[in-house]
């Protein structure tokens, strides 16, 4: 698989895009310390942007299985790219209406380009190569996150928020030339319908209602989100809690290395033992992770529980993307990937503003209760209907939807 060149093209894009996109986020907070004051309008920026993307979900699909992947992902990158002059403009003229803009912009080029990504993987590796694919390509974005936030923390201590936008517009111009390079076999995108007429985004409910294995995964990634969710909000309490700032950083930097370390071993269990129980697993890992951050006033406690879901979601969303990735007909590829990068955005917020109502009235403790043991019922419930009661053999061997 490392042999094959769109595989390079694919993770060296991530890296850089990564590394860009890390630079803009981190820009993004910056300005708004700056010239927006209050935490709710904060937050209202932030949600027009995800807004945005959710709008432009149902035309994304269409476009993204009607037309090619490879021209998708280049105009969604130029798009990308020429985003950033509404913040150049925002920062000339200290404007946050313009930033409003770029936000907005950025969102839709993601909207197009994260799923037309997805549904361009299946095409370039083997089917028994994806979950390795998956893995590595979750591992290099978590990498471009950790090198992505520290490299711009230390350019905004010496230089400019114009500096900082600049990386993140030259990154994404070098991820515009290298989606050139990349290749997907004509024949393989024929046979996956790619020049057949549009299909209708409503097709997606019927498509998953025929795939049960792909229709629990989407529900089970609903664990994960509700831990994801508030992350960034658990790891201020915690350390508060902890009367700690350092904490935050040891929360942080465990949380990812235990995300790279399950991504990487995925491989390796999944050549011995059954996927979908191996999802399931790894879903009840999250559970418990969730759990036992009731302890979370204690340090050790604190860092296994990153540590286990660190682990749990690094294994889990490699297998879930796989399953995706091959239980979904490649036609309606596009319109899935969007369907679900739409209901990602929408459960986030939801998490994220149930986590702030929870932590301001009945505090963390009591939120990590009801969070995980949500979660458990859930793995529970789905893993009695699809392990025990329907039994696994029909699950693991069920055709792609829609043929």
């Amino acid at each position: 698989m490392l042999k094959n060149k769109n595989v390079w093209i694919i993770l060296s894009g991530e890296f850089i895009a990564g590394l860009g996109l890390w630079a803009g986020i981190i820009g993004n907070l910056e300005f708004m310390q700056r010239h927006v004051p209050s935490d709710f309008f904060k937050s209202l920026i932030l949600f027009a942007g995800l807004l945005a993307g959710v709008f432009a979900g149902p035309m994304a699909g269409r476009i993204i299985d009607s037309k090619s992947k490879k021209a998708v992902l280049l105009y969604a990158g130029l798009g990308r790219m020429l985003s950033v002059l509404f913040m150049f403009a925002a920062l000339h003229y200290e404007s946050v209406v313009l930033m409003v803009l770029f936000m907005v912009c950025i969102q839709l080029s993601a909207a197009f380009y994260f799923p037309a990504l997805q549904a361009a993987i299946p095409l370039i590796v083997k089917e028994n190569e994806l979950i390795q694919l998956n893995g590595i390509h979750m591992n290099m974005a978590t990498i471009a996150r950790v090198i992505g936030t520290a490299l711009s923390g230390a350019v905004l201590a010496v230089t400019s928020l114009e500096v900082l936008y600049g990386a993140s517009m030259a990154a994404y111009g070098l991820l515009f030339l290298l989606t050139f390079f990349l290749e997907i076999n004509v024949n393989e995108r024929e046979e996956s319908g790619l020049f057949k007429k549009k299909g209708s985004f409503n097709e997606i409910l019927p498509i998953l209602k025929n795939a049960p294995v792909a229709f629990t995964a989407l529900v089970l990634t609903i664990i994960p989100t509700l831990f994801l969710g508030g992350f960034n909000l658990m790891v201020i309490n915690i350390s508060e809690l902890q009367h700690s700032t350092a904490i935050k950083g040891w929360l942080y930097t465990t949380e990812g290395l235990s995300f790279m370390a399950g991504a990487f071993l995925i491989k390796k269990l999944s050549s011995k033992y059954n996927s979908i129980k191996l999802m399931f697993f790894f879903a009840f890992v999250i559970s418990i992770a969730h759990l036992s951050l009731y302890f979370s006033n204690l340090p050790a406690a604190s860092l296994l529980s990153f540590a286990l879901f660190g682990f749990g979601v690094g294994s889990f969303f490699p297998i879930a993307s796989t399953i995706f990735q091959t239980k979904i007909s490649k036609e309606y590829h596009g319109r899935f990937f969007s369907f679900r990068n739409m209901l990602d955005r929408v459960m986030f917020q939801i998490v994220l503003l149930g986590t702030g109502l929870f932590l301001d009235t009945i505090g963390l403790p009591f939120m990590v209760l009801i969070f995980g043991a949500l979660s458990l019922a859930i793995v529970l419930s789905y893993g009695y209907k699809i392990l025990g009661k329907t039994g696994i053999r029909n699950m693991a061997e069920e055709a792609p939807a829609g043929k």
